[in-house]
């Protein structure tokens, strides 16, 4: 713990050496709900006890449901050159599956939640974008323990590094060093170093339309002790598109993508999604 609060020291020194120059004017203060929404899929098949010999795949198909729900909100702070977001992010999904002539089984397809308070300098200011040091800390868990076990993944994550921000289409793009103190298991606490990419960004197509992704790529490079299910590699994408419906809710296909790799596995894991999404999505000016 003593190496990460260096580490954090030395990442916000630039942030502390101009707060003195900082003018109170210009304040702004935002609540954004980047998502509220809904994201299912369903296949229904009926009577396919009876077309278990047909040639015709949709009709011997095992009756499927997905449902995920996802609360995506910020207070984000701007002053000048410096830009403070709070954020909170939950998802919980699971899937349904109804195989003929057997029992129904239910898996989780996604869970969890993760804190974060995110701090940005322009150390250069251009006509489209942001560019400066970052700095962020963050808390991540889940809401059930995966595999029916008594360990609930528990991880504080730091990072610093510099970031591209606050462009129309660019929300924020930054490389970051990470440092991960991993407490999932009690006996068996880690502390990890990483490298980091990662990426929020949204594009208007029209009126109305507008495209966006998130995700990040993380390559973890040392570890203070041996845990075989510590992930070597992460790589998370979500791309969605949004259609206005009426007012703030909106309607459109996503896909979400997941591929990593654990230390003591031979091959990666991965997981694919693709659906519909129902989102309510605004902004708040507080000040």
């Amino acid at each position: 713990m003593k190496k990460f609060g260096i580490f954090m020291c030395a990442a916000l020194a630039p942030f502390m050496a101009v707060a003195d120059d900082v003018d109170l004017a210009g304040k702004e203060l935002i609540l954004n709900i980047r998502r509220i929404g809904l994201d299912m899929s369903k296949t229904s098949v009926r009577h396919s006890g009876e077309y278990q010999g047909s040639p015709i795949s949709a009709l011997s198909a095992d009756g499927q449901e997905f449902i995920k729900g996802i609360f995506d909100t910020a207070l984000e702070y701007k002053h000048d050159r410096f830009n403070w977001d709070n954020s909170l992010f939950m998802e919980y999904g699971r899937t349904e599956l109804r195989p003929y002539d057997e029992p129904k089984t239910v898996n989780e397809s996604a869970d969890k939640i993760l804190l974060t308070s995110n701090l940005n300098y322009a150390c250069w200011d251009f006509d489209s974008f942001k560019l400066g040091p970052m700095a962020r800390a963050a808390y991540e868990t889940e809401f059930v323990p995966a595999n029916d076990s008594d360990n609930r993944l528990k991880v504080l994550r730091g990072m610093a590094g510099f970031s591209i921000f606050d462009s129309p289409i660019i929300k924020e793009l930054y490389i970051a060093g990470v440092y991960e103190y991993d407490f999932t298991y009690g006996h068996d606490q880690v502390s990890k170093l990483a490298a980091e990419l990662g990426w929020r960004l949204e594009y208007e197509i029209r009126t109305g339309v507008k495209m966006s992704t998130n995700g990040y790529y993380r390559e973890y490079l040392d570890y203070s002790e041996y845990v075989g299910t510590d992930l070597e590699r992460d790589l998370s994408v979500v791309a969605r598109m949004d259609t206005n419906l009426w007012g703030d809710f909106t309607m459109g296909p996503y896909v979400q993508y997941r591929r990593a790799k654990a230390r003591d596995a031979e091959h990666y894991g991965s997981n694919f999604i693709i659906g519909v999404s129902f989102n309510y999505i605004t902004k708040f000016g507080l000040m």
